[in-house]
């Protein structure tokens, strides 16, 4: 088996359990797991002392995208006083010794610097921009046309498709559901609003929106994106191919049953 892909980063990294401080590292390892966002890597003497004990169990409990993506040499659960994480870290069996912690929202809460940052590490070589156009565009669900604008903003993001955020009254909103589902982006910060189509046949949180984007993305606050993986999406007259993502699956969807 050929070694994971790894890197140095010059970021001061912390990981707490509750507001108790689990993991601290000035000079953290990333490790790349293939198909899968990169995890942070750290050395025994960067975990608090006292915060990891062996693992009963050897399988993480949580979802499938935060636990690990290549074979595991240990397990350990994360204790900070009476809260426990069970299997919350684990060493890869090329890297033993090196701990790896799992991100899942609500069980640890991360910073990198002084900026909190969720569902993974950023990745370097990662590039998130946004552009204003004036491209036409059409968004179809089982033939009936949802949104029409001639004003998008256009966010490109590394090995994602392009997506065309609309503003909110070139939306038929009245045709969607307003959903209470909430999901988070290390590049872009948290979409706080959702919709799904109602049907036939019914599609489960196919759009969403940032209301307080991260300033990178600025531009796409308040404006709605849909999935063109799911959807029918007209760009200047033509008919777009549904592109594949890891998003194409329903299991990676954000709220998606």
């Amino acid at each position: 088996m050929s070694q994971p892909r790894t890197e140095w980063i010059d970021k001061w990294v912390r990981g707490r359990l509750g507001d108790v401080l689990v993991v601290e590292t000035r000079d953290p390892l990333l490790v790349w797991q293939a198909g899968f966002p990169p995890v942070y890597a750290f050395a025994h003497d960067e975990v608090t002392p006292g915060s990891l004990r062996p693992a009963s169990a050897s399988t993480y409990p949580g979802g499938f995208f935060f636990g690990p993506q290549l074979p595991v040499a240990e397990w350990f659960d994360v204790v900070a006083g009476e809260q426990v994480v069970e299997c919350g870290a684990w060493t890869l069996a090329d890297l033993p010794d090196r701990v790896v912690m799992t991100w899942e929202p609500r069980r640890l809460a991360w910073t990198e610097e002084e900026e909190p940052v969720g569902l993974h590490p950023r990745d370097p070589h990662k590039r998130v921009e946004t552009l204003h156009s004036s491209r036409h565009v059409e968004v179809l669900l089982d033939g009936d046309v949802v949104a029409t604008s001639a004003h998008p903003v256009l966010l490109l993001e590394t090995d994602l498709p392009t997506r065309y955020y609309l503003p909110r009254e070139d939306v038929r909103l009245d045709l969607l559901t307003a959903t209470d589902n909430v999901s988070a982006c290390p590049y872009k910060g948290t979409a706080d609003s959702y919709w799904s189509f109602p049907g036939p046949p019914a599609v489960a949180n196919v759009a969403w929106s940032y209301s307080a984007p991260l300033p990178a993305v600025a531009p796409i606050a308040g404006r709605v994106c849909f999935y063109n993986e799911i959807v029918d999406m007209r760009v200047d007259g033509r008919l777009l191919e549904r592109p594949e993502s890891p998003f194409s699956k329903p299991q990676q969807r954000p709220g998606a049953e």
